[in-house]
């Protein structure tokens, strides 16, 4: 399944022009500031407002065609939609509040269904509880269950986990992990938050101002040095890696990044298993020599692939690893004295590395 979006909205001085496609299986990130239109996108999908212009496909259904006259009403459009507030009805029970999704599906699911989705989201003990008991978590998850009870087509999650502290986005980011890798249904995660978006999703849409910047792999989207430099929620790179060894005398793993070795604090997951990591810009730091002496675990011999140069004090620079890429945030001043340029050898001094949520030094 897949979908094709084209939206022309203005409000007020505001102007959306976006198009973008996203499409099963994975999770496409709807990534950028608050005020970019990420949320008006995710309103004229679900049909909740209309935009001046546009064209919505979902499933090689046309649900909006302002050219053709063609608007599908909200609640035949089969789209589920979770909101950052979870939005659920206070008089309901969990249970109740999860079977209105089943009401509205058409066709509907059957009892075995319902019992996998409960399962999926680990809501067997809530089912008579009514929201005002429930965890900020607990409250998403159900929100989650609603909209897959409606038998989506598509599945929209306007930043689920925005309103959540952070032990309660721990827990319900292992439940998005599974909705992901368990149907089949394309999901559009907005997020302006780096962190979400290396552990869920396989593609990234960037919107700023209105306009969608730059859209692809997470891997490649997240390398690209003019979006560094434009864009300061994109701070540095989504890489994947292997575990491929367990230092438990001095609690360390070792992964396997293009090649190269990082050591990071114990991970409690198996040899083989991939990780996605990420590695800030202003995390690393360049030499032409390898150092001696350093607390840093991290030395990685690489190659300069591109530097640009900001109007202030900084650069960033470019860098591979093999297939991997890289980048490093240094001042223009240190450029000019490492006379840093495409084809330079360097090390790569990595001081911090986030592996699922959690910060490695």
């Amino acid at each position: 399944m897949s979908a094709k979006i084209s939206l022309t909205m203005r409000r007020g001085a505001f102007v959306l022009d976006a198009a973008f496609h996203f499409a099963a299986p994975g999770v496409t990130a709807l990534f950028g500031a608050s005020g970019a239109g990420k949320t008006m996108i995710i309103h004229a999908m679900a049909g909740l407002i209309q935009p001046q212009q546009g064209r919505i496909v979902i499933d090689g259904e046309t649900l909006l065609d302002t050219r053709r006259n063609i608007c599908v009403a909200a609640q035949k459009r089969r789209i589920g939609v979770v909101f950052q507030d979870a939005r659920l009805f206070p008089h309901m029970t969990v249970k109740s509040n999860l079977l209105y999704g089943w009401h509205r599906a058409r066709p509907k699911c059957g009892p075995g269904e319902i019992d996998t989705v409960i399962a999926m989201l680990g809501l067997e003990n809530l089912l008579t509880r009514v929201p005002r008991h429930l965890s900020g978590g607990e409250r998403s998850r159900v929100a989650l269950g609603r909209a897959l009870l409606m038998r989506p087509r598509a599945l929209l999650l306007d930043e689920p986990l925005a309103a959540l502290d952070a032990p309660r986005k721990a827990e319900i980011l292992p439940y998005l992990e599974r909705l992901r890798d368990e149907t089949k249904i394309p999901i559009l995660y907005v997020s302006h938050s780096l962190d979400e978006v290396a552990r869920l999703a396989d593609r990234m849409i960037v919107l700023s101002d209105g306009k969608v910047t730059a859209e692809g792999s997470i891997f490649d989207i997240t390398t690209r040095l003019d979006l560094l430099m434009g864009h300061n929620l994109l701070s540095g790179a989504i890489l994947e890696a292997t575990i491929v060894a367990h230092d438990d005398a001095y609690a360390l793993t070792e992964l396997n990044l293009a090649g190269e070795r990082l050591t990071i604090p114990r991970l409690a997951r198996a040899l083989g298993e991939k990780v996605r990591i990420r590695i800030d810009a202003q995390d690393v730091t360049l030499s032409l020599v390898r150092p001696e002496s350093i607390s840093a675990n991290n030395v990685v011999p690489a190659t300069v692939t591109d530097v640009r140069l900001s109007e202030g004090a900084h650069a960033d620079v470019q860098l591979a690893i093999g297939d991997a890429r890289l980048l490093a945030r240094v001042t223009r001043k240190s450029v000019e004295r490492l006379k840093l340029s495409t084809g330079t050898a360097v090390f790569a001094i990595v001081k911090s590395v986030t592996v699922g949520g959690r910060d490695a030094p």
